[in-house]
Parts: C-alpha cells; structure tokens; sequence
C-alpha cells in the first residue's frame, strides 16, 4: 500500500492510548504519516497536580511522549479549554465552542497534510463525555470542508467490551465507584461496527502510550488507565489486540481489517 496520511483527532491528551494507540502504531509501523490532534490540553482531567494550566502542560507533555513511542509524525492541540465533567466549563469550553470555528481549524491541518484519514468518535461521544461528542461533530464538519475522503468513528465493540470486563474482574477487584452498568448503552453494538483491526503485534506499543499519560494512572481517584494498566500482559493482548471503527458511509456488518479498506 502506498503511504498515505492519517490524522487522529481525539478530545484530550491519553484518549488516543485508549481508542486508538494500536491502529497509530500500526499505520506508523506501516509507512504511513500519522498525525495526533487533541482539542484541548486536559487541563480539568482528575490528577494529583491540581486542575489548571499547570496540569495541561504536563498533560502536553505525556501527550508528546505518547505520540513518540507510536510513531506521529506531528502532534497539533487546537488549544480550546477541557469542559470536564463535574466542575462549572470554562468560558472557552471546547464542548461550548462555535462548531464551524473549530471545524475550520481543524480541517486547516487536514489540508496542510492532504488528508486521506480522519478518525472522530460517534455521535454519542462513547461514553456521553460533552467533549467527545463535539469531537464527532467538529470532525464531520472538517472532513467536509477539508475533502477528507475516510472518515472513521473510533469506537468500541459493546457487546466484546462488556465479556472482556467480566474477565477483567477474574484477576482484578474493581473499586466501589466503577459501575459496570454505565457500558450497557455506550459505544457501539457489534453489528454496526465496519473495521476491526488487528493490533496485537503493537499491545506493546499501546501500553507505552498508556504509560506514557502517568498524571492519569495514579493519585487517589482510582482511573481507568491505572486499572488497565494492571492487567497481566497475556490478557492485555487479548483484550486489547483489535481496535474498532464505523465508517458511515459504507453498509452496517462489512467486516474489514484495516483502515485504509474499502467494502468489496
């Protein structure tokens, strides 16, 4: 295959290790230009250092890390503030942002590195965080202005992901504020999803990226990379060996393998 470039536009810096990393890793491994974007610097994400600037900028600087152990050619953070989710959202909250403006930003890089590949997430942000779904509608409206011909909704398969955490809970207890219930509607049914790659061969370069993002894997809360992070490497590689997306212009149960393919 011919390289290409693909560009990963996520919310915040360490949602690229959790959706993404592995795909990155591999198109990186592959030849192609991978190209990281994040809308805000995380600034409001639960850490020991307290929220504010301080904290986007080493949350920055865990992102550079990050982008480096997976092979991004570029890392680009369009600067907008982090909504959060339990705190009052700044005045310049990139949940609150004119979508146009920020689509007009973002499909500024996408022209400058003639795009072939936007990766966004669904409608729904996942998991609902406001900042995510403004990423699904940002990211539509920039491939659009930018003639971005593939656009991926990064995602997670519902029903795989809902198996895998009670095989999680075989070797690790989950602390008393994980509702395993909150997955029953979030992400995406296996039925719709259109490509699963293969990622095992790069599960070491995704726990890096994981590991790279430390603000967010320790202090008091207990966070999700810190559980993740505890999983013995054997069932690491099981569980997070496939990466899943949703191309919506292609028919609901096309199976694909890479994100580059298009339906037979």
């Amino acid at each position: 295959m011919n390289p290409r470039v693909a560009v990963f536009f996520h919310a915040h810096p360490d949602d690229e290790a959790l959706l993404t990393a592995g795909t990155m890793a591999r198109l990186a491994a592959e030849g192609h230009r991978v190209v990281l974007v994040v809308a805000t610097a995380g600034e409001s994400g639960l850490a020991e250092t307290p929220r504010g600037a301080a904290l986007g900028v080493t949350r920055l600087r865990e992102l550079d890390h990050s982008a480096a152990v997976l092979g991004c050619g570029r890392v680009v953070c369009l600067g907008y503030a982090d909504s959060g989710l339990d705190q009052d959202r700044p005045a310049d909250a990139f949940a609150d942002a004119d979508p146009g403006q920020a689509a007009e930003a973002l499909a500024a890089v996408l022209r400058e590195e003639h795009a072939d590949l936007l990766t966004i997430y669904d409608p729904a942000g996942g998991y609902g965080h406001p900042d995510h779904v403004q990423v699904h509608r940002v990211g539509t409206a920039a491939a659009r202005l930018a003639g971005t011909p593939i656009v991926l909704e990064a995602t997670v398969d519902r029903n795989l992901l809902r198996r895998a955490l009670r095989v999680i809970g075989w070797c690790y207890r989950f602390p008393p504020t994980f509702d395993i219930k909150t997955f029953e509607r979030a992400y995406t049914p296996g039925r719709r999803i259109t490509h699963r790659v293969n990622v095992r061969r790069f599960a070491g370069r995704k726990r890096a990226s994981m590991a790279a993002h430390a603000s967010q894997a320790g202090g008091a809360d207990v966070r999700t990379l810190a559980m993740l992070l505890k999983i013995p490497d054997p069932l690491y590689r099981f569980v997070f060996g496939t990466e899943w997306y949703v191309r919506r212009d292609l028919p609901a149960g096309v199976r694909l393998r890479h994100p580059f393919d298009e339906a037979p």
